[in-house]
């Protein structure tokens, strides 16, 4: 894992084509925009791990 400080308007770009901008620091929240390709699929991890909890319980309810 790469770990990075930034400070507000400080940038971050992956693979050429994808820029994280660090745009409020406030309290204990960091707000980021991030500019990707239209292609490329952007999700915060806990949308992720509840989809994925959605689809697995099903398969749990014959057990």
């Amino acid at each position: 894992m790469l770990v990075l400080s930034r400070k507000v308007n400080e940038k971050i770009v992956i693979d050429g084509g994808i820029v994280i901008t660090v745009v409020k620091i406030e309290g204990g929240q960091v707000r980021l925009g991030i500019e990707a390709p239209s292609d490329v699929k952007v999700y915060r991890e806990e949308l992720l791990a509840k989809s994925a909890g959605r689809q697995a319980a099903p398969a749990l309810a014959g057990v």
